[in-house]
């Protein structure tokens, strides 16, 4: 009988995370959980490859390196956005008309 595989399944949630999570707190949480997810899957994937008659999961593995990488490149988007926002003032502009709107609601 096979063996789950190490830091497969640590690394499919942290994925999933990463992309959830890539677009709040501007990107940073997206971004770290991605990198971690990231790290556990080659982790899962090299122990794998030293003896793949022992172990089962390397689809999660697999997974989860994509839905990392995915999420880093979302985070790292958010992030960019985000600098934007504040080094052309537009994020000034957007609180005034959040103000507004919720004003509007209140009334």
């Amino acid at each position: 009988m096979k063996e789950k595989l190490p830091h497969s399944h640590a690394a499919l949630i942290l994925g999933i995370v990463s992309i959830v999570t890539a677009c709040c707190c501007y990107g940073f949480i997206g971004i770290i959980t991605g990198v971690i997810g990231l790290l556990q899957a080659n982790k899962a994937i090299a122990i794998h490859n030293e003896n793949p008659d022992l172990y089962q999961g390397i689809n999660n593995a697999n997974t989860g390196k994509t839905t990392s990488i995915i999420g880093i490149i979302v985070g790292v988007l958010a992030l960019i956005w985000v600098i934007y926002l504040f080094s052309s003032g537009q994020y000034e502009v957007m609180m005034e008309q959040y103000q507004q709107i919720i004003e509007e609601q209140i009334n």
